[in-house]
């Protein structure tokens, strides 16, 4: 549409009022979250309205093109019979850093005729921001959230991929990285140069007794590189709190500007075309003395804060949780008002446990007990992302079950890292604490799975059986409730990267070993073609399993056992029939009967899904299923 002036300024009048009705709708919730963090400040409702100028701008720069798509998806939610993308089971996500995949923002733009033959509608890229050269944590130290980083491309490239992704009906998720930014953050260098504006943006204590309070009672999260959460900085000659790495400053979320700053970095995002934000530690964003400044309320606050921010100006937007601490906290972040989508640590640990133990016991119990979810919210299930694998299961479940957690804890470690005798893994240590022991595992799909260790040895059944386990684990992760995510590279059994160690930039750190550039990994010499066919086809099957069977789009999800610790059954109950995915986890062929795989004797009308979307044949409630070794069948009822 051509607009004249007259009809200019209508326009511009619409969009105002269409704003208010948008703030109005949710003020009551902005206005009493606000006062629960600032309220106790005089200055208060001066930084609200501040705030609302932020979101007022915002909203006036949105495209008709992002506010269509704001509309689809509002219409969307509240349908009672629709499910929302990230619900349903056509939605299969991948996960890539754009240099190592791609090259660049262009060329990545370029691939995605490659994604969508793999069955990819929704990709997450690790953050391309401008960051530190060298020390940036795999850029997670942004140093601008308005800038890409030059060998990637400008934030036009940005925007253009969002628009080509959503014109193929796929969605773009990137990191939010808001508890830290950078120390070479433009805060942080004017807070060095003690601009009273910043100098409050962080946590700068002018010597140690608050700091030396707080740690009593925090945890060391990277204590390899740095003991305690706070760095010396020479140019403010005070302490600033660094809860991971010495080069990432936290942010003081208790300085209302602080919010109101970051809110309007975080909208910029969403008004470039992203769909989906992974709110990033989100677990430490609010600090209080005498606590662990972990899961405080207040961080719930917080986020919903953030939440009503969006909802206003951007409700296509959905955020995504990044919690790794113990399940029950897990939990508390998914929900209408915070986060529809959450990481689901517990099943990618709990996954990987099983296939070392060949028991499903811990997995099974944990999942029963934490998988349900809102009706509005989906897990985001991987096997393994761009960061550590650590073992987070609840201690109580596992002495439940007779399991020690600590003994059980240095035995994954032991076993992934390849030191245990009998491991299939080779996997790579990572952020050892030399007081407890404890540590971290890092490595590719494949290569902890068994495949590298079966190549080095030529051994066809160890191969055989690694690429069954490496399939199965997938199958966990297509078949179960949630948006499946791979690594890009793992479709073709990447493995391990040893030659991070040669470059200084990534030596001293080890997750760099499951990071390799993609037309490397494909082409790599030491996987035979035969192998990365073998991978690549295993999981077009399961994809192809996954959208064409419609019990997986149900929100019914449970897991159970059978008399066999190594089985594990996956049940998706959908209107007047349900999908049970028979999964086994032990080195050899397994018989179970349907009755104990279904806990009925109303199993006349079963039958065995063998090709997808075909009727299978019909099979008997007394007969025995035959479950081969480190593989799974679908049997509907």
């Amino acid at each position: 549409m051509v607009l004249n002036r007259s009809n200019k300024r209508r326009y511009n009048v619409q969009r105002e009022i269409r704003f208010v009705e948008r703030l109005g709708e949710h003020y009551s919730d902005l206005h009493s979250l606000y006062l629960e963090l600032y309220g106790d400040r005089p200055d208060c409702y001066r930084f609200l309205e501040e705030l609302i100028g932020t979101l007022a701008e915002a909203w006036e720069v949105r495209n008709s093109d992002l506010r269509e798509r704001d509309a689809r998806d509002l219409f969307e939610r509240n349908q009672r019979d629709g499910l929302p993308w990230f619900q349903r089971r056509t939605t299969i996500g991948a996960m890539c850093y754009i240099d190592r995949f791609a090259g660049d923002l262009r060329s990545l733009e370029h691939k995605l005729d490659y994604l969508e033959s793999v069955g990819i509608n929704y990709l997450h890229v690790m953050p391309p921001f401008k960051c530190p050269n060298g020390r940036n944590d795999g850029g997670y130290a942004v140093s601008s959230y308005r800038e890409i980083r030059d060998d990637l491309g400008t934030m036009d490239d940005l925007e253009r991929l969002s628009h080509s992704m959503h014109e193929r009906g796929m969605r773009l998720a990137l990191d939010f990285v808001f508890n830290h930014t950078s120390d070479e953050h433009e805060w942080a260098r004017s807070a060095k140069r003690k601009d009273p504006r910043y100098l409050n943006h962080y946590y700068i204590f002018p010597n140690r007794r608050l700091p030396d309070r707080y740690e009593a009672t925090l945890r060391e999260i990277f204590p390899e590189e740095k003991r305690g959460s706070f760095v010396y900085c020479s140019e403010i000659h005070g302490w600033v709190w660094s809860t991971f790495h010495r080069y990432q400053w936290d942010l003081n979320y208790g300085n209302p500007k602080v919010l109101e700053d970051m809110v309007g970095e975080m909208l910029y995002l969403a008004n470039r075309g992203v769909d989906v934000l992974r709110l990033d530690a989100l677990a430490f964003t609010w600090k209080e003395l005498g606590t662990s400044c972990e899961n405080l309320p207040k961080v719930h606050t917080l986020v919903r804060l953030f939440r009503v921010a969006i909802e206003i100006v951007a409700p296509s937007v959905e955020f995504k949780s990044e919690a790794i601490v113990h399940p029950d906290d897990v939990l508390r972040y998914i929900e209408e008002r915070e986060c529809r989508m959450s990481y689901n640590p517990l099943l990618m640990a709990l996954s990987w446990e099983a296939v070392a133990t060949r028991d499903v016991s811990l997995l099974v119990r944990s999942l029963e007990h934490r998988y349900s979810l809102p009706v509005s919210c989906a897990w985001v299930n991987y096997i393994r992302c761009h960061d550590d694998i650590g073992w987070t299961f609840s201690d109580d479940d596992a002495r439940e079950i007779g399991v020690d957690p600590f003994a059980h804890r240095n035995f994954l470690n032991r076993f992934y890292s390849g030191v245990f005798p009998g491991t299939f893994a080779r996997g790579v240590p990572f952020q050892l604490n030399p007081t407890t022991g404890d540590c971290r595992v890092c490595g590719t799909a494949a290569s902890l799975s068994g495949i590298e260790q079966a190549l080095e040895r030529d051994d066809p059944g160890l191969l055989e059986n690694a690429i069954r386990r490496m399939l199965l684990l997938h199958a966990f992760i297509m078949f179960a409730r949630g948006v499946p995510v791979l690594y890009l590279g793992d479709e073709y059994g990447q493995l391990n990267d040893y030659s991070y160690t040669e470059n200084p930039k990534t030596a001293d750190d080890s997750r760099w070993v499951h990071r390799p550039c993609f037309e490397t990994a494909i082409s790599d010499d030491r996987t035979p073609s035969e192998v990365r066919k073998r991978i690549s086809d295993g999981l077009a099957r399961i994809i192809a399993f996954r959208k064409s069977e419609s019990e997986f789009d149900a929100e019914d999800t449970h897991f159970h056992t059978v008399a066999n610790p190594g089985i594990m059954v996956i049940r998706r109950h959908a209107g007047a029939t349900s999908m049970h995915v028979v999964c086994n986890v032990t080195d050899s062929p397994m018989a179970v009967t349907l009755s104990r795989v279904v806990d009925s004797e109303e199993c006349t009308d079963a039958e065995l899904i063998t090709e997808p979307g075909v009727s299978g044949a019909k099979i008997k409630c007394g007969a025995p299923l035959e479950i081969p070794a480190l593989d799974y069948v679908l049997v509907r009822l």
